[in-house]
């Protein structure tokens, strides 16, 4: 974090307390940036940090998606994401000892957020007792018709996590780890999983909808409704006031940690 301040000159910038701003008003410059070349090499160093750092995630998702032609705005949001990380460089993903093998996730996804071609962001966030062990913020590939189809898309991402996950324990000799539950907050999405008459409404998306179902049924997992102020994966699908920011990074483990 240290190197990636330094090598810009950012060293004694001052700190923000998000990476990514929840203002609607934020000045738009769409003249190209002159150093493309310098927006990629910082961009990936920053997407090399998320590997740890689970709340940089849906910032750095956003500044990747412009790698090929990137504009002077794009670069100030770069700046932004690394303000942020100049308050945050005792920051990291805390790995504790836990009793607990339950396995659950939550799954999340705005719908037509990105206002250049209305494609969803969906993420998702994995859980082994108290511990995060997985994560995604990612673009869907198409564009969504419904709000339902994108949180099943959503749901179908996590469940495939989950069940690889299911499959390396077992490989590694884990015992004891309860049936996976996943938590999405669309509650006609969970109605959906469990009940085969409402798939004449959802053809368009039929396969994502099968494989759900058919985990739910052969009691592979649990999907379960979780309210919207209790949704951790939101920090992976939207900018958010610091407020609400500073509450999710903190449920995802992301601490000070202490020095070596």
């Amino acid at each position: 974090m240290t190197d990636i301040l330094k090598c810009v000159g950012m060293k004694d910038c001052q700190p923000l307390i998000t990476p990514i701003s929840a203002s609607k008003t934020t000045v738009f410059n769409v003249d190209l940036y002159d150093d493309a070349t310098q927006y990629r090499s910082l961009a990936g160093a920053l997407q090399y940090l998320t590997v740890t750092r689970p709340d940089l995630s849906f910032a750095v998702n956003q500044l990747c998606q412009h790698m090929h032609a990137s504009i002077i705005s794009h670069w100030e949001q770069l700046k932004h994401v690394r303000r942020y990380v100049k308050g945050t460089t005792t920051y990291g993903l805390r790995i504790r000892k836990s009793l607990s093998r339950e396995l659950h996730a939550i799954s999340d996804s705005d719908w037509a957020g990105c206002p250049e071609d209305r494609k969803s962001t969906s993420g998702h966030a994995v859980f082994l007792g108290s511990n995060l062990i997985s994560w995604v913020c990612k673009k869907q590939r198409t564009v969504a018709r419904s709000s339902t189809e994108v949180e099943y898309k959503a749901l179908a991402d996590v469940c495939v996590e989950v069940s690889w996950i299911i499959s390396l324990l077992r490989e590694i000799g884990v015992t004891g780890v309860s049936t996976p539950r996943l938590w999405c907050y669309n509650l006609g999405v969970t109605y959906k999983c469990a009940n085969h008459i409402f798939h004449a409404r959802t053809k368009h998306v039929e396969i994502d909808y099968h494989f759900v179902r058919d985990r739910v049924a052969n009691g592979d997992i649990h999907v379960n409704f979780i309210s919207t102020n209790d949704q951790l994966a939101d920090i992976f699908t939207k900018a958010l006031p610091g407020s609400r920011f500073s509450f999710l990074r903190d449920k995802l483990q992301v601490t000070t940690l202490p020095c070596a």
